[in-house]
């Protein structure tokens, strides 16, 4: 069980995974420069340990547990504010990034190339 606040978990539309969690979209931005750096995935302990901790804790779809980002990198994330859009689907977390917050070693997971139309 959860320790999110009731009233922002009431607020939450989550999509289901193979592991049967609600996850929610996390846009995790440079909070100085508005520079988005990557996308991760909360359920609500990921969110509720986000929010009470300070750190940027996401669920890997892929390995099925939580993660803390940097504590393996340290590359870590520092909280300053998290937003919830207007359709409850997805969150922005406001970060002081330090050092890079691709896994590839890139500042930004969005550096791959633009894509043309």
């Amino acid at each position: 069980m959860t320790s999110l606040d009731p009233a922002i978990a009431a607020r939450l539309k989550r999509t289901p995974d193979d592991s049967g969690r609600g996850l929610v979209a996390a846009v995790a931005q440079q909070h100085d420069t508005g520079e988005v750096l990557m996308l991760g995935w909360m359920d609500d302990e990921a969110l509720h340990r986000t929010l009470t901790t300070g750190r940027a804790t996401y669920w890997s779809r892929s390995r099925q547990e939580y993660w803390v980002k940097g504590d393996t990198s340290g590359h870590v994330q520092h909280v300053k504010e998290v937003r919830l859009d207007c359709d409850g689907d997805t969150v922005l977390v406001s970060v002081d990034q330090v050092g890079a917050a691709c896994h590839t070693g890139d500042r930004t997971c969005f550096d791959a190339g633009l894509l043309r139309g």
